[in-house]
């Protein structure tokens, strides 16, 4: 199945060379210059992958994310400035699986999108595997993870992961009790040898500890080992 590609900027020029590029490589894409225009069809028809550019006029990339992780774990791309360090930080702090700075590369940004879907395919499981290849469910006390269907529960009550923060509380809850460093997380991931720093998957656990908080404010089951790493701890 064709992977659809929603790319979201008030540039014309980056959504007309992009949208091309994409096409080029087998994919379908939908654009949009504006945010607002943007979040209605993002909601309404979801694609598997949106690009979102951070600095757009009326409503900007990290608030069209905010509105739409309200509705929706769709994979986003965020597109920044080469200086916009805090934003990347932002973006990554409120659900954003990956950016990217401008000026880019469109061979790397269309080697990050394959490999996010990549591990959406990872995360969800593919249609046609049979149910002797499906990963089975991880059940950790009041934690409870089906890989095969994209789907987290604490204490019986949904959590929405995007697919990042989903292979990484994966990693850690697979072992629990055992410290996984960062670079183990990255490499779970990011599978495809792309680089990101410290700082990356440190903002994915502070997102996925915000997303259990919501549903227990007590959460503590991911423990931060300075100097090492994370771990998982079992109640």
């Amino acid at each position: 199945m064709t992977a659809t590609i929603a790319l979201v900027d008030d540039d014309r020029n980056i959504l007309t060379s992009v949208s091309i590029a994409l096409q080029t490589e087998g994919f379908l894409t939908r654009v949009y210059s504006d945010g607002e225009a943007a979040l209605k069809a993002l909601i309404d028809n979801p694609p598997d992958l949106a690009v979102l550019d951070i600095k757009m006029p009326r409503l900007d990339g990290l608030e069209l994310l905010r509105r739409l992780r309200e509705r929706s774990a769709v994979p986003v791309i965020f597109l920044t400035s080469k200086d916009d360090e805090l934003d990347e930080a932002l973006g990554l702090a409120m659900g954003a699986d990956d950016y990217i700075a401008k000026p880019f590369s469109q061979r790397l940004l269309i080697a990050r999108i394959r490999a996010i879907l990549r591990r959406v395919e990872t995360a969800g499981g593919s249609e046609a595997a049979s149910s002797e290849d499906a990963q089975p469910p991880i059940d950790r006390g009041r934690l409870n993870m089906d890989p095969a269907r994209h789907k987290v529960l604490w204490d019986g009550r949904p959590v929405t992961l995007t697919v990042t923060e989903f292979l990484i509380l994966e990693t850690l809850a697979q072992r629990p009790g055992i410290v996984k460093t960062r670079n183990q997380l990255m490499d779970a991931a990011y599978q495809d040898d792309i680089y990101v720093d410290d700082r990356t998957i440190d903002s994915h656990i502070k997102r996925v500890r915000r997303k259990f908080r919501e549903v227990d404010p007590a959460f503590d089951a991911i423990e931060t080992l300075y100097g090492a790493g994370y771990r998982f701890s079992e109640e």
